[in-house]
């Protein structure tokens, strides 16, 4: 509960700013090619420094990582406040890129650790529903703030600013460090049958890192430009646009839904379930550049990340559980491959604009999800089990005895 706590308060504030950063960097004279490799700025730096500071969460404690984060996040709102030339918010979006560098590997390895070996999927669903109710919360509440206040962007970076700070003392009060020993994972793979020691190897990472990329690069091509599609594209007003943030929070209210979907049914049907909304919702934008069209489209995507963040969290627990010790360098790099999707996502997304119009960015994006389709389906033989058996603390999860056909179950 601490956890979500957190994400729920940090996406509030991380929402304001997702709204605002676009509009201001276009009010600052950036083409839409800039504000696209501006959006992903961050992503580059958090991208490159993820391996390492994953290894240093597993060696200094995932706690700390996660407090630090927090913290460095909290200055980058307010150094946005005070930015008036466009190097200057390159310079801000480096410093949010190693925030989100030291947080990611640090959360995705808190919550396989406490979120339990049965229900991970949940955990990261119920996660995520929190994360995505704030995110549109606070981008509502950017788009009344900046009609309020005759598009102040300074007044929403403040605030942005004082709810960031309020994360830091739910974390340290509440969020506590998991044991990962080396005595209960060598105690654990003694309890389990010595042909499945032999065999409890961990899947390659890097088929992985491509289905985040190709999964998270298709929704990321309008992610923070949806701001300017909807405005530019279909003509809504900010207020309009704030109104469809609203709106979308119901989408993210199915997020337990999908986790129990994933845990219970089908992680690989959980999945897909994002390509088939970014493809929709892409023809949708196209079709119907409409205040109920465009609202349509996004309720679409955001039920697509509902259903894929969950799905996609249990797998990177399933893979990383084969070394609890490691387990937030191996998500970092696992990530590598997501940030990677949604870095190049919108400097893509940007250029086709540029260079061809919107409609072809919307047509390349739809035929973008097909592709992601058909790169997880080949991918489902390296899932190495049902999509039931697949969740994570199955056979590989260190602390769970489990047996071989014939034999009977290992004892203490």
């Amino acid at each position: 509960m601490a956890i979500i706590a957190e994400g729920f308060l940090s996406r509030l504030s991380f929402g304001l700013i997702g709204f605002a950063l676009p509009l201001y960097a276009y009010q600052l004279g950036l083409s839409v090619a800039e504000i696209g490799l501006l959006t992903s700025f961050n992503l580059i730096v958090a991208t490159l420094l993820k391996p390492a500071t994953g290894a240093a969460a597993d060696r200094f404690g995932l706690k700390r990582s996660l407090s630090a984060a927090i913290a460095l996040r909290s200055l980058t709102s307010l150094l946005l406040a005070v930015a008036a030339v466009p190097w200057q918010l390159f310079a801000v979006r480096s410093v949010h890129g190693t925030s989100i560098a030291l947080r990611d590997p640090a959360v995705d390895a808190l919550i396989a650790e406490h979120g339990g070996r049965r229900a991970v999927a949940s955990a990261f669903a119920w996660y995520q529903t929190a994360k995505s109710a704030a995110g549109g919360i606070g981008k509502a509440a950017a788009g009344l703030l900046l009609a309020l206040t005759a598009s102040s962007f300074a007044t929403v970076f403040v605030v942005a600013f004082v709810l960031s700070m309020l994360p830091l003392y739910v974390v340290a009060r509440h969020v506590r460090e998991p044991d990962r020993g080396e005595g209960l994972a060598k105690a654990a793979l003694v309890a389990r049958p010595a042909e499945e020691r032999a065999g409890a190897t961990q899947p390659p990472k890097l088929p992985f890192m491509g289905l985040g990329f190709l999964v998270s690069g298709t929704a990321m091509m309008l992610g923070n430009l949806f701001p300017l599609l909807a405005t530019e594209y279909a003509g809504l007003s900010p207020g309009q646009v704030g109104t469809i943030y609203l709106i979308s929070v119901a989408a993210a209210l199915s997020g337990p839904l999908f986790g129990w979907l994933s845990d219970n049914v089908s992680r690989r049907l959980v999945l897909s379930i994002r390509s088939l909304a970014n493809g929709v919702s892409s023809l949708l934008y196209l079709a119907f550049p409409t205040f109920v069209g465009v609202a349509t489209g996004r309720l679409l995507d955001d039920l697509g990340k509902a259903a894929f963040r969950p799905a996609w969290g249990a797998l990177m627990a399933h893979v990383s559980s084969f070394d609890r010790r490691r387990r937030a360098r191996t998500m970092g790099v696992l990530r590598q491959g997501e940030d990677a999707g949604e870095l190049a996502g919108p400097i893509v997304a940007g250029l086709i604009w540029s260079a061809w119009g919107v409609p072809a960015l919307l047509v390349t994006r739809a035929a973008l999800a097909v592709v992601a389709e058909i790169y997880a389906l080949a991918l489902e033989g390296l899932l190495r089990s049902d999509a039931r058996g697949a969740a994570p603390g199955s056979a590989a999860e260190p602390g769970r005895a489990t047996t071989a056909p014939g034999r009977p179950p290992a004892t203490k």
